[in-house]
C-alpha cells in the first residue's frame, strides 16, 4: 500500500465517525505510526508505506475511530512552547489553558519578577512548565491529588529540561503546603456533572472524570481551593484561574468574599473569558508565612 492509498482509505473512515478535518488526523497519524513527515506524505505519496508499519497505522487509526483522542494515542501534545507527554490519567493540554499564560505574562512582565510558582492540580504539569519557561529565575511546585498525575509530570519536567527548578506532590490542592508564592496558578474541574455525557465522545470517554467534574454547577472545586489561595499568596502576588464558559461572575463572587482583588481577566481565542486573575486584598491571609520554598528541601 501507497502512502497516498493509506491515506485515501483512512480519511473517509475518520470522517464516517464524525472526526473534524479527518484529512489533517489521517496524515498525524502516518506521522506517528510511520514516521513520516508531512513534506514526506506530500512528496512521496507514491512510495510504499516503510516495511513493517501498516500494522501499527492500522491499530493506530482504529483506536482513533473509537474517538480515543489522539493525544493519547501519539503519547504527547504540544502546549506553549513546550511538549508535553500525556496518558489518560490526566485532561489533555488544551489551547484554551494557554490564556492563562499570556494573562501571567501580560501582568507580570518582569521575566525576572517571579522567584517561585504555585499550580494546583498540576495534571500533565504543563502550566506549570510553561510559566517556568518563561519566568528563568523561578522554581515551582506541582500538586494533584492522582498519584500517576504527579508521576506524569515530573516525567514532562524532565522531557522539557526543567526538572532541576521543579518539584511535584500528591496532595489535595495546597492542604500539603506551608509557604508563599508569588504565583498560583491553577485549572480546576468546572464542567457541570449533568453536561459531561453530552460532551463530545473523546471527552467523555476518554478522558478522566474526576479532572471534569465541577459539581452540579461546575463550581465546587472552586468553592474548596479560593479560599486557602489568600494564605497561599505571597504579598503582591498573583493567582491566574481557569474558568469555564459563562463562570468567571461567579468565580469573582467567590474570589472576593475570600479575600482577593480582581487584577485581570483574558479571553481564550473564543472569546470567552478563560483566566481569572487575582491579587490578596489587604489583611488578608498569613503574615508568619515563609516567603519562598526552599528547592534544596526537596528531591
Amino acid at each position: 500500500m501507497t502512502i497516498s492509498q493509506a491515506l485515501d482509505i483512512i480519511t473517509p473512515a475518520l470522517a464516517a465517525a464524525g472526526i473534524e478535518d479527518p484529512r489533517r488526523e489521517a496524515r498525524l497519524l502516518v506521522e506517528h505510526a510511520c514516521g513520516l513527515t508531512l513534506v514526506a506524505q506530500l512528496t512521496r505519496g507514491k512510495e510504499v508505506l516503510p516495511a513493517g508499519t501498516a500494522g501499527s497505522l492500522a491499530g493506530a487509526a482504529d483506536r482513533r475511530l473509537t474517538r480515543e483522542p489522539l493525544a493519547y494515542i501519539t503519547g504527547s501534545r504540544g502546549f506553549w512552547t513546550l511538549d508535553m507527554g500525556v496518558s489518560p490519567a490526566t485532561l489533555i493540554p488544551r489551547s484554551d489553558t494557554e490564556s492563562l499564560i499570556e494573562c501571567l505574562c501580560d501582568l507580570r512582565p518582569d521575566r525576572n519578577g517571579v522567584r517561585n510558582i504555585l499550580d494546583l492540580g498540576t495534571g500533565t504539569g504543563c502550566l506549570l512548565l510553561a510559566a517556568l519557561a518563561e519566568y528563568p529565575e523561578a522554581t515551582g511546585c506541582g500538586t494533584d491529588l492522582s498519584a500517576k498525575a504527579v508521576f506524569l509530570a515530573s516525567a514532562n519536567a524532565r522531557r522539557n529540561q526543567l526538572d532541576s527548578r521543579c518539584f511535584f506532590i500528591a496532595a489535595d490542592w495546597g492542604t500539603a503546603l506551608g509557604g508563599q508564592f508569588d504565583v498560583i496558578l491553577c485549572n480546576p474541574p468546572y464542567i457541570p456533572r449533568g453536561d459531561i455525557p453530552g460532551l463530545m465522545p473523546d471527552v467523555a470517554r476518554f478522558e478522566p472524570a474526576s479532572a471534569l467534574d465541577g459539581g452540579p454547577d461546575g463550581l465546587d472545586d472552586y468553592r474548596k481551593l479560593i479560599p486557602s489561595l489568600p494564605d497561599l499568596l505571597a504579598e503582591g502576588g498573583l493567582a491566574v484561574i481557569e474558568a469555564g464558559a459563562g463562570q468567571s461572575s461567579d468565580i469573582i463572587r467567590i474570589a472576593e468574599r475570600s479575600g482577593l482583588t480582581l487584577a485581570g481577566i483574558r479571553e481564550d481565542a473564543g472569546g470567552i473569558p478563560r483566566a481569572v486573575a487575582f491579587g490578596k486584598t489587604s489583611g488578608h491571609g498569613r503574615r508568619d508565612a515563609p516567603s519562598s520554598v526552599n528547592m534544596s528541601e526537596f528531591p
